[in-house]
């Protein structure tokens, strides 16, 4: 007999996790599923009990999921993960893949979605919406794709989080907040950012973080 596949879901709004939990147990196969509300609870939880595979939100009581990606992805390099947010795919779906999610997945779709999302990140693939996959692959093989893509590829996720909230007209401390970071750290990956993008001043990083992030809601 196959065996029950088991879950975790990661969100910090409790009746949409209840509701994705719900969702997942329709299925006989998919009955075991746990639930957190934050990163702490999460860790406590896959202490006890190693899910197949882990749903996680990407804004986890003020704190990043993508530190949990992460965190996951070295401790349980085994256990698979969605990234199940309300955040736009243009920007985020690639910072997903690189933290070591296989998938990324919008919470405004319909459950058939979401759910076809699990199955393919259960068979080992990758999902992505077909929106997002052809923006990869045009990225990857026109001549202007390409020009943006190596560069950003040089980056760190926790760069790349800060670089869209440059993007986003957020000052330092405020990512410091937002990313619960010190303001001197963030002024770090600032540096980091200028370095590997080959920019100059904070004013230039500005303004390209801003093109950046206009460009992937395009």
């Amino acid at each position: 007999m196959k065996r029950s596949v088991t879950f975790l879901v990661v969100d910090d709004h409790p009746i949409f996790r209840q509701g994705l939990a719900a969702l997942i147990r329709k299925n006989p196969m998919y009955q075991d599923c746990r639930e957190a509300g934050d990163i702490e609870e999460a860790m406590t939880v896959t202490r006890e009990y190693e899910p197949d595979i882990a749903l996680i939100d990407i804004s986890l009581n003020g704190k990043s999921g993508f530190d949990l990606v992460q965190t996951f992805q070295t401790s349980h390099p085994r256990m698979q993960q969605l990234v199940i947010s309300m955040y736009d795919e243009a920007v985020y779906a690639s910072m997903a893949l690189k933290a070591g999610a296989r998938g990324y997945v919008m919470k405004h779709e319909a459950a058939s979605v979401v759910l076809g999302a699990i199955q393919t990140v259960l068979d080992g693939r990758i999902f992505l919406s077909p929106t997002m996959r052809e923006r990869l692959i045009d990225a990857m093989f026109s001549q202007s794709g390409r020009a943006d893509l190596l560069p950003m590829e040089q980056l760190t996720v926790r760069e790349v989080e800060v670089l869209v909230m440059i993007g986003q007209g957020y000052g330092a401390s405020e990512i410091a907040d937002l990313l619960h970071i010190s303001v001197k750290t963030v002024n770090v990956h600032r540096e980091k950012l200028k370095q590997k993008l080959q920019i100059s001043d904070a004013n230039t990083l500005r303004r390209f973080a801003i093109k950046w992030v206009q460009s992937r809601e395009r």
